[in-house]
């Protein structure tokens, strides 16, 4: 759309709002018509250590928000020169699973326990025997679970439990849902009933009968709707929480709430089956849309589902790029030591860009990304290392190739199993995130990794601000009964330009090599975290 063309659309309300809360960054975008981009905004943020626990507090989830979404209605109002007071709908996404509870008067019980803690290894145990279903450390039916298992006092005073997603749209809206992607991530879904599975809500309510706590869980958990169903309007209270400045205006429907998974699939037109996505950046997720059961429980594999309740099999790891975000600030303070100039996007590109000219198996090096502890691998904590021998070819390029690789390390032991034992099929991934930035590294060392064909489209930038922003926009603007496969492959993605890359054997063969060795050194790093306490 051209200038006069947007400025109508915003003063008619003919946009979409998406705003999503990743790990270090709230992102807000606008989109018109044509669902492209008009504006964004944003805020970093980043989660706190405290008492054992990865937390934010709520006063930085507000802060958060009203900052992204007035950088964005500044932006609006300085390049269109009107000022945003309508919008046709709003989508609110964020980091899944994780833990807030609530009593009977909405006050926070316990601080909120994101999904990076991963101190719900009993109960998660546990769930997994009793349902026969993989129920992850991080997703919060774990930590409900883990919490009445510690006899925490709280617990016989909930009165309703949400995720961070959930929680921003309770408050603006008054109505407590998620979206069926988002609710997959609390508690397993019967992808026929697209609700959460009765018969499991059935078993762990017989399962803590004897603690004789006042509620059944099904009356604490949120409500589930499917990408197009109405979630609510923006209220008066709401509108003054969003835009503390007073120009919004209440009565915007709003979109179910999703997780920042089911957004990913939407930014990445990857919500069909045999369609897939990997989320790389802070933490790291393949997401694959299945023509099928998983033939047993996989530990290491979780089930979620697409926003319209598909079942989608999902890799998940706790960390990718921390610790090579750190070694880069690392060279960036020796730049500046010397008394260089040097722009940390061109730290990055420089550095990513060395990394795919060192020994296909990184010269022997050998490094740990664990920030955080790693189910997949059993660690419950982590200690980023590096290791290497007398013999390794240690230089820049082997070292920052290592990092590439470690990056996704853990990913490729999940996926393993998925296209090795149970045989699954992909027929294209489609990259979005930070890892992905600089151009055609991120997509060569994935490609090598999964042995499948890597696309980044010129949108997976916007990320998913923009993917919650298309579940809005879908919302309200979908024909009757249109799938949202056909509405993105029809209306949003078509003529879509990107990049793929497909896997060489020479860089299939080396991260091969660097696996085997990776697996082999897995007990130094459990060394690293006996040691280090």
């Amino acid at each position: 759309m051209d200038r006069k063309d947007t400025q109508k659309a915003i003063e008619n309300g003919k946009t979409a709002l998406g705003i999503e809360f990743g790990s270090t960054r709230i992102k807000a975008v606008l989109i018109g018509e044509d669902h492209a981009p008009i504006a964004s905004g944003s805020h970093e943020w980043e989660n706190r250590y405290e008492n054992g626990i990865w937390t934010y507090t709520l006063d930085d989830i507000w802060t958060g928000l009203q900052e992204s979404y007035r950088n964005l209605s500044d932006e609006v109002s300085m390049t269109y020169d009107v000022p945003l007071q309508s919008i046709g709908a709003i989508g609110f996404s964020a980091m899944m699973h994780g833990y807030l509870a609530f009593d009977r008067d909405g006050n926070l019980l316990v601080p909120f326990r994101t999904w990076r803690n991963t101190t719900t290894g009993q109960a998660s145990e546990q769930l997994t025997e009793l349902f026969q279903f993989n129920i992850p450390h991080r997703w919060s039916i774990a930590h409900l679970y883990q919490a009445i298992l510690n006899r925490e006092p709280h617990v016989r005073d909930i009165h309703y439990q949400t995720t961070l997603a959930g929680y921003v749209h309770w408050k603006l809206t008054a109505q407590k849902v998620l979206g069926v992607g988002e609710a997959s991530g609390m508690f397993p879904i019967d992808s026929r009933t697209n609700h959460y599975d009765k018969r499991k809500i059935e078993l762990f309510n017989d399962l803590i009968k004897a603690e004789n706590i006042p509620w059944k869980l099904q009356d604490i958990l949120p409500d589930v709707l499917l990408a197009g169903d109405a979630a609510g309007v923006l209220t008066e209270e709401g509108a003054k929480l969003l835009d503390p400045g007073g120009q919004l205006q209440a009565g915007i429907p709003l979109c179910p709430p999703e997780g920042d998974a089911g957004t990913g699939m939407v930014a990445t037109n990857s919500v069909a089956e045999r369609t897939g996505n990997v989320s790389a950046g802070t933490s790291v997720f393949a997401m694959i849309v299945m023509e099928k059961d998983l033939s047993k429980v996989h530990p290491e594999i979780d089930m979620v589902t697409t926003p319209t309740g598909k079942p989608v099999a999902m890799v998940h790891a706790n960390t990718c790029t921390s610790d090579l975000n750190a070694w880069i600030d690392l060279f960036q303070e020796f730049t500046r030591e010397l008394g260089a100039e040097v722009k940390e996007s061109d730290l990055f590109e420089m550095l990513y860009q060395k990394g795919l000219t060192g020994d296909p198996d990184c010269g022997g090096l050998l490094i740990y990304n664990y920030f955080s502890g790693e189910p997949i691998t059993k660690f419950e904590e982590g200690r980023p290392l590096f290791v290497r021998t007398p013999e390794s070819h240690f230089t820049l390029s082997n070292f920052m190739r290592a990092h590439l690789f470690s990056a996704l390390a853990t990913l490729k032991i999940g996926l393993d199993i998925l296209f090795e034992q149970e045989q699954v099929r992909v027929d294209q991934i489609f990259g979005h995130g930070g890892f992905f930035k600089t151009k055609e590294v991120g997509q060569k060392v994935m490609a090598a990794a999964m042995n499948v064909p890597v696309s980044v489209l010129e949108t997976a930038g916007e990320g998913g601000a923009w993917g919650i922003a298309l579940l809005a926009s879908y919302m309200t603007n979908r024909t009757e009964d249109e799938p949202l496969e056909a509405y993105l492959s029809n209306k949003v993605f078509a003529g879509e330009k990107g990049t793929t890359i497909g896997p060489s054997q020479v860089d299939i063969d080396g991260f091969s090599a660097f696996m085997e060795r990776y697996k082999k050194g897995l007990v130094i790093e459990r060394a690293a975290v006996d040691g280090l306490a």
